[in-house]
C-alpha cells in the first residue's frame, strides 16, 4: 500500500504544471512560447529572472518533496528511487495538462539534491559556473551531473545512490531527445539556450 501511494503521491507531484501556472500569471501560455516546452528554462526565455526563479524552486521542490515523503512512507530504497522516476515522468507527462509537459531537470536536481545534499551542491556550483559562460542548458547538465557522479564516488556513497544518481538524468536527457528531434536547426537552439532576447514579443 505504501509503495503504491509513494509513487502515485510523487507522479502527482511531478505533475503539477508550476511553470505552465507562473507563466499564466506573468501573462503568457508557456505551451505556445519558444520551444513550448512546460518546463523552467523555457519560462527564464520569455517570462523572466523573477518569473524563472519562482519555477525553478517549485520544480526542484517538487522534486524533493517525492524523495521525502516516500522516505517517510516507506523509507525502502527502491521505492524512494522509484519515486524520484514518478515525479520526473509526471512532470515530463503530467496528468493535469494531457501529459505534455517538460523534460524534468529540475525536478531531478530536487530528486538528487534530497538524497545527496552536499554532492549536488558542490555540483550545481559547477554546472551553474558553466551556465554563465555558455548560456547553454544542455552545457549545464553535462557540467552538473557528471561531476556529482564522481563526487558520489568520493564521498564513498552507496553504489546503488552512485548509479541512481546517473542513471536519473537521462530520463531528462530521453525526454529533452525526444521533444526536440523535429524541431528546426533555429529551435533546437532556442531549446538549449538559457536566454533569448525577447525580440517578438509575448505569447508569439
Amino acid at each position: 500500500m505504501n509503495i503504491a501511494l509513494s509513487l502515485a503521491i510523487a507522479y502527482l507531484l511531478g505533475s503539477i504544471p508550476f511553470a505552465y501556472i507562473i507563466g499564466k500569471l506573468s501573462g503568457l501560455d508557456v505551451r505556445k512560447v519558444g520551444d513550448r516546452n512546460v518546463g523552467t528554462f523555457n519560462i527564464f526565455r520569455h517570462a523572466g529572472l523573477i518569473a524563472g526563479i519562482a519555477t525553478l524552486i517549485a520544480d526542484v521542490g517538487k522534486g524533493a518533496l517525492a524523495i521525502v515523503i516516500a522516505n517517510a512512507l516507506s523509507g525502502h530504497e527502491l521505492v524512494v528511487f522509484g519515486a524520484g522516476v514518478a515525479a520526473v515522468i509526471g512532470h515530463n507527462w503530467p496528468v493535469f495538462l494531457h501529459f505534455r509537459g517538460g523534460r524534468g531537470l529540475a525536478v531531478v536536481i530536487g530528486a538528487l539534491l534530497a538524497l545527496l545534499p552536499i554532492e549536488m551542491l558542490i555540483a550545481a556550483a559547477i554546472g551553474i559556473a558553466v551556465l554563465v559562460v555558455t548560456r547553454n542548458s544542455v552545457w549545464f547538465g553535462v557540467a552538473l551531473f557528471i561531476p556529482l557522479v564522481l563526487l558520489c564516488w568520493l564521498f564513498g556513497e552507496p553504489v546503488s545512490l552512485l548509479i541512481y544518481s546517473a542513471a536519473l538524468p537521462c530520463l531528462a536527457g530521453f525526454t529533452h531527445w525526444l521533444t526536440t528531434r523535429h524541431l528546426s536547426s533555429e529551435a533546437q537552439k532556442e531549446s538549449v539556450s538559457f536566454w533569448v532576447a525577447r525580440k517578438q514579443g509575448r505569447g508569439q
